[in-house]
Order: structure tokens, then sequence, then C-alpha cells
């Protein structure tokens, strides 16, 4: 008699079927309406009304690299720009580890309090090696995110020095004309170049911890000439202390420097992003200092000064790119790269060559 074969242990029951989870008129509603993509009046009429969701897209029509993009961008930027300049511009650094998202948080809210409108544009690093970003900063802003009157967008900062190029210039444009009064940029903080934050702020931050450098450090040129205020964070439990002697320092340090042309003379504060204290006199000391450049006509001369650079910067851009995107310079570029690795061509007779082929042809 045959013995019945075994079944095997990895055997399945066929079980009910389980109903179709996906409903293709929805998927198809779904693909429509992403198809559709709003036109440049639809997106000015939006961000003029408060739309977050319309601002949204505009910047990202604007950070686009795409060529068919720019047009549209140009257009938005056009319809907006009467509505814009209606807010005060501060930027943010510090080095890395100082506090800087849990500060704008604290900061943010605080001004979300007393009745202001908020838009942080965060620059997020970007890796020399995959290009990305993690574009982590509304991770951190868990409170701020969720603010009705606060407006978060991160950003890569790409490969310019300091995180901040015409893109960010054009979104603080996008975001005055949705109605933010208050916009906030935080820089990488990479200690490069923060010249390009410099220059298209009102006021600008620099965020220090104690312990970071003695009064020599504070006296160094660059970022330190640049700041209107130096917030000493993590002034907190048996830190508080510390955070006073480095205040006190820095005050030494800062009546080195010559005068600025605005009349401000920077000042030293100390606050704890985490405990939300002293923020508000962070608070004090802008409002001090826009009342001044204000009455003294300093404020809009440094805006009509920001703006001929950015012409300037924009025409440098753009030259750039056409440069590097002819087609002739194309092939004639990798050609002289050889030639240069070779040794065949000096690098300095290879660029004469190559401008002198862009601007004959």
């Amino acid at each position: 008699m045959k013995t019945p074969k075994k079944k095997s242990a990895l055997s399945e029951i066929h079980g009910v079927e389980q109903p179709e989870t996906l409903s293709s008129v929805v998927a198809s509603q779904i693909q429509q309406f992403r198809r559709k993509q709003p036109s440049a009046e639809e997106l000015v009429a939006g961000i003029l009304k408060g739309d977050k969701t319309a601002l949204s897209r505009a910047i990202t029509l604007v950070e686009s690299t795409n060529p068919e993009h720019l047009a549209k961008a140009n257009e938005v930027i056009k319809g907006c720009l009467p509505h814009a300049n209606q807010s005060v511009r501060i930027g943010i650094t510090g080095v890395p580890g100082v506090g800087k998202s849990t500060f704008i948080e604290a900061f943010g809210k605080y001004l979300t309090s007393i009745g202001k409108k908020v838009a942080v544009l965060a620059v997020d690093p970007s890796s020399s090696i995959s290009h990305g970003s993690i574009l982590g900063d509304k991770t951190r802003m868990e409170e701020l995110v969720k603010d009705e009157n606060a407006y978060i967008r991160p950003s890569a900062s790409g490969d310019t020095l300091g995180g901040v190029a015409r893109k960010t210039r054009e979104t603080i444009i996008l975001c005055e004309a949705c109605g933010f009064d208050t916009i906030i940029i935080e820089t990488v903080g990479v200690g490069q170049s923060e010249t390009a934050v410099h220059s298209m702020v009102d006021f600008f931050l620099l965020l220090k911890i104690s312990g970071a450098g003695d009064e020599l450090q504070g006296i160094k040129r660059g970022i330190m000439e640049m700041a209107d205020t130096i917030v000493i964070n993590k002034a907190d439990g048996d830190n508080i202390a510390k955070a006073k002697l480095a205040k006190t320092e820095f005050n030494r340090a800062l009546h080195l420097f010559p005068a600025k042309s605005s009349g401000w003379i920077p000042k030293v504060t100390t606050c704890s992003a985490f405990e939300k204290t002293g923020i508000d006199n962070v608070w004090e000391i802008i409002s001090e200092y826009f009342e001044l450049v204000k009455s003294n006509h300093y404020f809009e001369e440094k805006r009509q000064n920001q703006n001929q650079f950015w012409m300037m910067e924009t025409i440098n851009e753009q030259l750039k790119s056409h440069f590097y995107n002819h087609p002739n310079i194309i092939q004639s570029l990798e050609e002289n790269k050889k030639a240069v690795q070779n040794n065949e061509i000096s690098p300095f007779a290879a660029a004469v060559n190559l401008l002198e082929e862009y601007f004959n042809k």
C-alpha cells in the first residue's frame, strides 16, 4: 500500500484573496491633479492670499535648475515684488552645535506670541560627495512648524559658500509677499563665508557658546566684524557663570573694532534656547537696532546697496552659466582640461584660450 506523500512544512494554504486596496478611479484623479500645474498668475494670487501651499510651490520653481521653470519663476517674482520689502530680515549664524535650530525655534515662538508672522529659511549643508542634504530642520523645530503664524522652508546649500545664493534672495521676496513680516535666514555655519547672508539681511546675529575661545579669538576679523549682536547660547545650569564670563570677554573684543557705518554699537547678551530664557532680551536689542537705523536712514540705504549688489551677482551668475553651457565651450573645455592635466599648456593659458573662443563666437 502506497503511503501518502507528506506535505512540505513550507506549503501554504490557499486563503481568502484580499480586496483591491487601490481604486483605479482615485489613482487616475490623483495623477490628473498632479499633472495640473498652477499658472504663474494663480501662484501669485495664492501667495498674496497667504496660501502656504502656493508659496512652497513657487519656491520650488525658484530653486529648480530646469531651464523651463526659469521664465515661470521670474513671472512669479515680478508679480510678488510690489508687495515685498515690508519685513525685517534677520540672519543667524554660528558654528555647528551652537544650537541654531533650537534658538530659532524658541525665538520664532516668542515672535509669534507677540503677533509676528515668521518665515524661517533654513539652509541645510549639502554633501560634497553625494550632493544630498538631510533637510531635517523641520524635525528639529517641531513646535514652530505647527504654528499657524510660522513657515519653515529648509533648502540645500548646494555649492555656495555660506549656503545662500540668489535663490534665497528671491525666496525672501516671496515670503514677504505672503505676509510674513519677520524673515529669519539660518546659514550653514561652516565659517567659510557668511558674506552672502550678510548682504541680504538687515540684522546679523552671531550665536556663540562659552568656552569656544578667549578674547584673542573674539578679536579675529571677518564674521565678528559683520555681527550686529552676539548671543551666547546655552547659558543654563552649570554653564551660567561661563556664559557671563564669555559675555565680558566678547564685549572687550568688540571695542577694538572700528565703528559701524550704521552708527550702531554691537551688543553681547546671553540666553538659553533650551530653557527659553533671555529670548525676549534678544528681541529688545534687535528692536533697538531697527529704531536707530530707520531714524538715521541707514536702513533704506543698506537695502538699496543690497539691491545693486544682487543685480551684479545675478549678472555674474548668468554669464558663468551661459559660458559653461555653450556648445562650443563644452567640447573645448574637455580638450583643455586634458591638456592641462598632461602639462601641455598652463592653466592660465588654457583659460585665456577658452574665454577668447567664447567671446569670438
